[in-house]
């Protein structure tokens, strides 16, 4: 009877134990076992044609693949148009470089398309795709009616890319796991280049497409490579609204909108508000001046379950000695080309004036130069969009001077060095004025984004508190000035960073957060140019004309309607006098000719002083010493495309992990982590085996 009664406790007590350890021990075994899959991705978008730093690129790419040889790296477009390298070679520059980088897939930019009407159809975009060396991914782009793209496109998601082929999609095998990725360009790119029989389809619905057909394809890792833009105009769509709309997709590197994602930004949750598998979201800002790395991690299942990604600095690296060769025959045919003569002649010297060395600055006072620029600006806008009647350009953007006598190609692109694309904001006159008011909010000091103007004028009180400055402000109509009506709306020009929000501009960036404001597929320099040939047929003469007055506190006469302002410290002039003439009206008498000099006193910005505009990728656009513009400033070491400060809200995105920070919820284990545990395991068995062994001497014995 005790030998039976001994025999149950004992099974009893191993009973349990058993089943304490079929529940501790597979928890032990999965946090030491179970392994995420980790995918390194590289990323560059938006270079255009700033090839002068590809061979420091080419070393930043080597140098990633050296930790981690089966990086995959992709091209989100635009390599096309922005410097005298597209005007004069189409791409294939860009491409010779690009060759050398072993590109897995690139997408095709808005800006792939600006040569169409000239060439009637993709004539360029067809050689450049013959010569490249990776394949191009196009899931929503239609070039059936092309006569030269269309025997390029491939309607499938293969797994065989062949180089020079345009494919909805396509998969790669990378460290034993099959990945997904497809391609989308924006719509929009019919109405801001020039596509002729090309065809953009809806971006949703062509992603839902790629999706579908990859899990058809058992695939659970989907990468979408974009040029649709981080936050751009939802009305034709943007990749916060892809993440949100589809599902399935782990991972958008995107490009077109120029933002500058210093943290990968992740969105868990659809279009409803719902929570979703996550989707991370990475941008690299530029003008080739960054190399963006995403490393994430996927579960079992092919969910996202951490990541972590930065912006290499390219320039902070040593160009590759072979790619540098490669460039060099280019890079010397762009450096004699800089001293082209545009057909152009400037009839004075047209000063770029800072306060260290003139009592006017073209950072807070209305400078000849920047009439020019903004003349050219609303000129050229009002041919694509004839309802356009202002031009604002920030002075922190103007960077260099016009010698006297005939204008080199170089002089224009020094004067305006960042391609930037000009677009169209929609504004109430209400939001022209805090415009100015921020404008001009620490006048009589500068700052890179006091603006010029063209097709209005305005007077402000640099005396009164900053806010209630502005007194005046009047638009042009059929030449006579009209005031600015508050609730009345405005189409205004300005170039793509201004438009954004750039220098802090917060009304901007709520119009462009609204989806008003448009592209118009232009580059800011060749307006200038082509204004300064076409339109003033080569005589360059621009005046102060009052477009901006300062009345230091002093009462203003009432004006005659249609009359220009006098300028301040001016001869009264006859009633009634339009001073438009060339030559009509004096300059300012402080303004004084100085001799060209770099834009910058404090060259901290990777511009280096440089006025060479084809070479200079790293040159700043806003104000490079003014603390108040470098506020919220993300690097004042990188150029943002018209300011050495990146203020636009949408640059930053939300929910964003902390710089450089990773995700890492739903990971294994560290090693010490499973170790301890382990240990901690084991001993706990121990001892529930002692105290068995005890029970059951106690027991025996009884």
């Amino acid at each position: 009877m005790r030998g039976r009664k001994q025999a149950a406790f004992l099974a009893s007590i191993f009973s349990t134990l058993a089943l304490s350890v079929s529940i501790i021990l597979p928890t032990s075994t999965k946090a030491e076992s179970a392994e995420n899959y980790s995918l390194t991705i590289m990323h560059m978008n938006d270079t255009h044609a700033h090839a002068d730093l590809l061979p420091n690129m080419v070393t930043a790419i080597k140098e990633v693949r050296a930790e981690d040889p089966n990086a995959l790296l992709f091209n989100a477009g635009d390599v096309f148009s922005g410097t005298l390298y597209f005007n004069q070679f189409k791409g294939q520059a860009d491409l010779a470089l690009l060759n050398m980088m072993n590109i897995d897939a690139m997408v095709f930019g808005n800006h792939e398309f600006d040569l169409g009407s000239g060439e009637n159809g993709q004539k360029s975009l067809s050689e450049f795709a013959a010569k490249a060396n990776f394949p191009f991914l196009s899931a929503n782009v239609d070039f059936s009616g092309d006569a030269y793209m269309a025997s390029k496109q491939n309607n499938t998601y293969t797994e065989t890319p062949e180089d020079g082929i345009v494919y909805n999609g396509m998969v790669k095998e990378v460290n034993g796991e099959k990945v997904g990725i497809f391609g989308l360009t924006t719509e929009d790119t019919a109405n801001i280049s020039s596509p002729v029989n090309v065809k953009f389809q809806n971006y949703i619905e062509k992603a839902n497409e790629a999706v579908a057909a990859f899990e058809d394809m058992g695939i659970n890792k989907i990468i979408a490579v974009t040029h649709i833009g981080y936050d751009s105009n939802p009305e034709t769509g943007n990749d916060l609204l892809l993440a949100k709309y589809v599902d399935g997709i782990d991972v958008i590197v995107g490009g077109h909108s120029h933002t500058q994602l210093t943290a990968p930004v992740v969105v868990d949750q659809d279009e409803t508000g719902a929570a979703k598998d996550k989707t991370v979201i990475v941008q690299a800002y530029q003008y080739s001046q960054n190399l963006g790395e995403l490393k994430v991690d996927f579960d079992e299942n092919g969910v996202v379950v951490g990541q972590t990604g930065q912006l290499i600095d390219v320039a902070s690296k040593a160009a590759d000695s072979e790619a540098a060769a490669v460039l060099a025959p280019y890079k010397s045919e762009i450096d004699s080309l800089t001293n082209q003569e545009t057909g152009a002649t400037a009839k004075k010297v047209l000063t770029n004036p800072r306060l260290t060395d003139s009592a006017v600055s073209v950072r807070s006072n209305e400078t000849e130069l920047g009439n020019l620029v903004t003349d050219a600006m609303l000129a050229k806008t009002k041919e694509r969009n004839e309802n356009v009647v202002i031009a604002m350009q920030n002075g922190g953007g103007i960077r260099a001077a016009i010698d006297e006598g005939p204008i080199t190609t170089g002089e224009v692109i020094a004067v305006l060095p960042f391609g930037n694309d000009p677009a169209v904001v929609q504004l109430t006159g209400d939001e022209i004025k805090q415009i100015l008011e921020y404008s001009v909010r620490l006048a009589p000091a500068e700052s890179g984004g006091f603006l010029h103007v063209a097709g209005m004028k305005f007077t402000y009180d640099s005396t009164k508190e900053a806010g209630s400055r502005v007194l005046t402000m009047q638009v042009k109509v059929n030449d006579q000035y009209e005031d600015i009506k508050a609730d009345q709306t405005y189409l205004v020009t300005t170039n793509n960073f201004t438009a954004k929000g750039g220098d802090g501009y917060e009304v901007f960036a709520k119009a462009y957060q609204e989806g008003r404001v448009q592209d118009i597929g232009a580059i800011d320099w060749e307006q200038l140019r082509d204004y300064m040939v076409q339109d003033l047929n080569g005589d360059v003469n621009p005046q102060i004309e009052g477009r901006i007055i300062d009345t230091l506190g002093k009462e203003q006469e009432p004006e005659t309607p249609g009359q220009e302002p006098e300028t301040p410290g001016e001869e009264p002039e006859t009633p009634g006098e339009e001073p438009e003439t060339p030559g009509e009206e004096p300059e300012t008498p402080s303004e004084e000719p100085e001799t060209p000099v770099t834009d910058d006193e404090n060259n901290q910005d990777n511009d280096n002083g440089t006025e060479t505009p084809v070479t200079d990728d790293n040159n700043n656009n806003s104000d490079d010493n003014t603390s108040d513009d470098n506020a919220g400033a993300v690097d004042d070491n990188k150029d943002n495309g018209s300011s050495d400060t990146d203020k636009n809200p949408q640059n930053q995105g939300s929910n964003t992990d902390k710089p450089g920070t990773s995700n890492n919820a739903g990971n294994t284990l560290p090693n010490t982590a499973t170790n301890m545990y382990t240990m901690i395991l084991v001993g706990g068995l121990l001892l529930v085996s002692g105290i068995v062994v005890m029970i059951y001497r106690k027991v025996k014995h009884a």
